[in-house]
């Protein structure tokens, strides 16, 4: 995972500081978004979230089989504290995901992952994701991005996130689609309380596995 945590940034490792911040930015408006209008779960669905974070999203969720891993210890502390009962969480980075020991998932998604991640660790998570998905399964993503009809300001607070890997929406689109014929993309402009662009990948439909790239780790 690559990330700038020095300064100021260094604070959201904590889950309360960084839960703190994404109320006062006007996250929950981006979860519900998230959730409601792309992901769509619905009651019994089985869930993989890769990088839960403190597993906030599942406020979002209808009773669903979750499970949640994240590669830090303090935040699957938090979610399993606050969220005991309605889900399973590990401490797992991208890098540790086995496609074989995960079983099967109507939905696998990754809020907020990508733009941490290099090309190489992004391409893993969706080889595992497109591995475990059940017949009519989805991958849903959400990450900061640029993109066409974006403000300079949002251009600006778009690349000041602790993510080292901001990409474009077509560098997302390329990266789903090397595992997944069929990739669609929606860019909102203003989902935060500040100028702030998010690109949201839908992906069905994997390829072969003898058709991706290898993953590498």
């Amino acid at each position: 995972m690559t990330e700038r945590t020095s300064g100021i940034r260094s604070v959201l490792s904590v889950p309360a500081a960084y839960e703190l911040l994404q109320r006062a930015l006007g996250s929950p408006n981006v979860r519900q978004e998230y959730v409601k209008q792309h992901v769509r779960p619905a009651e019994g669905d089985r869930v993989l979230d890769i990088g839960c974070g403190p597993g906030d999203i599942l406020a979002y969720f209808p009773e669903v089989t979750y499970v949640g891993v994240d590669p830090s210890p303090a935040y699957i502390a938090s979610a399993t504290r606050r969220f005991s009962g309605k889900g399973m969480f590990s401490v797992a980075g991208v890098d540790d995901l086995d496609a074989k020991e995960l079983g099967e998932f109507d939905l696998v998604i990754a809020k907020g992952v990508l733009h941490h991640i290099d090309d190489d660790q992004a391409t893993k998570l969706f080889s595992v994701a497109a591995q475990v998905l059940a017949p009519a399964g989805r991958v849903v993503t959400l990450d900061p991005g640029f993109a066409p009809g974006q403000s300079a300001l949002s251009r600006f607070m778009v690349g000041q996130d602790r993510g080292a890997n901001v990409r474009s929406e077509q560098r997302y689109v390329e990266l789903a689609r090397a595992c997944f014929d069929n990739v669609q993309s929606t860019v909102h402009h203003r989902l935060l309380r500040i100028p702030y662009t998010h690109v949201i990948l839908d992906c069905a439909a994997p390829k072969p596995i003898d058709d991706m790239p290898d993953p590498v780790g």
